[in-house]
């Protein structure tokens, strides 16, 4: 490994880490230097004097760790509809590559994530307001963390994929399961592929090491009366992990947004059929909305969607932008009306 330490390191996560350790074996301040610590916890080794760092340490603490392991990075992608389509059928509507070291991908996609993660409610038989998330974020985050600290570092130049579809969320990363571990046994056995880079994760409380994250991860999603996680090795040209969470999305078509149902008012919300309230949900999350990309989401006659549209202008719900002078306007779009979007955001919690 050509980077110097301390030079081409961080130094204040390399603190905190060191501090945490500290405390967790009761280390008086004097009693062993940084470097030692380091190594003590397996993040490198001490040769003459000079302490050299290891991959696990570069995952973690470099400024740079993209020039040891150049796929250390995360790509979220959103796709309109459950499928993944490509060419002209292009479906991503939302693209983020995320860059840095293992504990701020781990971070950072987090937020990226949970900004993408809907909220749907409606009026309980006890006539009380709830708010219900697409998925557990225990069950997300767990995942999330598992690939990033389980994956493969020997393929390099891999990424970790993050693919949230209307029905479901998928996280890739690269490499095949740890030996001996299966889909059959993953609720019980306990293999990491990295286990100086988990080890040093626990100091940074990232990870409990305590062989139960994905019991976690299933029983999260049945107290939401979700199906449990799947866990599929695939070769795609190189092998990968992908684990996937499925939302309800049939029973969601019951659900308004949460925002949408704030600024709405309980009784315009639970009026709106199942087509209408997947248009409100599509404008919520992307802002706007055109005939044909509602056509698309209710897969519905184009005349029909454009009866649905109209119908959401008539009650209020959505105002139409379009050229007075051009009978089909190529541009033309739906939005909320700005008193509805002026509500939401002072509605929408800080």
């Amino acid at each position: 490994m050509d980077l110097k330490f301390p030079d081409d390191f961080r130094a204040e996560p390399i603190s905190q880490f060191v501090t945490s350790v500290r405390e967790a074996r009761n280390l008086p301040p004097d009693r062993l230097t940084v470097e030692e610590i380091l190594e003590l916890r397996h993040l490198g080794k001490i040769a003459n004097g000079t302490f050299r760092p290891n991959l696990a340490c570069a995952l973690l603490f470099a400024k740079d760790p993209e020039s040891q392991v150049p796929g250390c990075r995360v790509r979220f992608f959103r796709y309109m509809g459950i499928d993944e389509k490509t060419g002209e059928n292009y479906n991503v509507i939302k693209d983020i590559s995320l860059e840095g070291t293992v504990p701020q991908l781990i971070q950072e996609t987090a937020q990226v994530i949970d900004a993408q993660i809907r909220e749907f409610a409606r009026l309980g038989k006890d006539q009380k307001f709830y708010s219900i998330p697409e998925y557990p974020k225990q069950a997300w985050y767990e995942a999330l963390v598992n690939a990033c600290v389980h994956r493969s570092y020997t393929l390099k130049n891999m990424n970790i994929f993050v693919k949230m579809f209307d029905d479901r969320l998928v996280i890739e990363s690269p490499g095949g399961f740890p030996p001996f571990v299966t889909p059959d046994n993953i609720y019980d056995m306990h293999q990491p592929r990295n286990p100086y880079l988990m080890d040093a994760m626990f100091y940074l409380k990232f990870v409990q090491m305590a062989h139960e994250g994905s019991r976690r991860m299933r029983d999260a999603m049945k107290q939401m009366r979700l199906p449990d996680p799947i866990f599929l090795q695939k070769e795609i040209g190189n092998t990968l992990v992908q684990v996937i969470l499925k939302n309800d999305i049939e029973h969601r078509k019951l659900f308004v947004d949460s925002d949408a149902f704030r600024a709405l008012g309980g009784a315009v919300a639970n009026s709106l059929n199942e087509y209408e309230r997947r248009i409100i949900n599509f404008v919520m999350e992307n802002r706007t909305i055109n005939v044909t990309q509602a056509h698309e989401l209710i897969n519905r006659r184009w005349q029909y969607t454009k009866k649905i549209l109209t119908a959401l202008v008539e009650k209020g719900v959505l105002d139409h932008f379009h050229s007075p002078t051009v009978t089909r306007d190529a541009f033309a779009y739906y939005t909320l009306p700005k008193r509805l979007s002026d509500r939401i955001a002072k509605t929408r919690p800080k």
